[in-house]
C-alpha cells in the first residue's frame, strides 16, 4: 500500500460513515460489507475529477483515505485506498489527517455540517457524498 503521509500526494478523505449512511439501502444490516463496497467502489473513482469537482484541482496524485468507525474498523486497506481506523470518532479522525498535512491539497467528503466547519478552518475543501457514492 501507498503511504498515505507521502508529502506530494494530494488527498481524498472520506468520512465512510457518512457516505455509507446517505443512502438508506440497508446498510445498517451490514456495516462492513456497506463499508468494504464503498473502499472498492473508491479505488475506480477517477479521484483528479472529484479533485477538480470539489474546487481543488491538482496535478499530483491523489491519495484516497477512508477514515472508518465503529464496527466498520475492520475493514482492511487496498493498494488503492488507505483506510485509517478511528481510535475514537471517526470525524475527529478526520481533522487529525487534515490539520497533520497542512502543506498538502486535502478534499473531505462528508455531509455533516461541523465536521465540514471544522476541516474547513483548516484549509480543507469540502464535498458531499453524492460526487462519490456507489449506486
Amino acid at each position: 500500500m501507498t503511504d498515505p503521509t507521502e508529502p506530494r500526494r494530494a488527498m481524498l478523505i472520506v468520512d465512510s460513515a457518512n457516505v455509507v449512511g446517505s443512502v438508506p439501502d440497508g446498510w445498517w444490516r451490514d456495516r462492513v460489507g456497506a463499508t468494504t463496497r464503498l473502499r472498492d467502489h473508491l479505488a475506480s473513482l477517477d479521484t483528479a475529477a472529484v479533485m477538480t469537482a470539489a474546487g481543488a484541482p491538482t496535478d499530483d496524485e491523489v491519495q484516497t483515505v477512508l477514515v472508518v468507525e465503529g464496527q466498520a474498523r475492520g475493514v482492511p486497506a487496498t493498494s488503492a485506498v488507505a483506510v485509517i481506523a478511528a481510535s475514537g470518532s471517526g470525524d475527529d479522525a478526520i481533522v487529525d489527517i487534515v490539520a497533520a498535512h497542512p502543506d498538502r491539497r486535502r478534499v473531505v467528503v462528508t455531509a455533516d455540517r461541523e465536521l465540514r466547519r471544522r476541516v474547513t478552518e483548516l484549509g480543507a475543501h469540502v464535498i458531499g457524498p453524492g460526487l462519490v457514492r456507489n449506486g
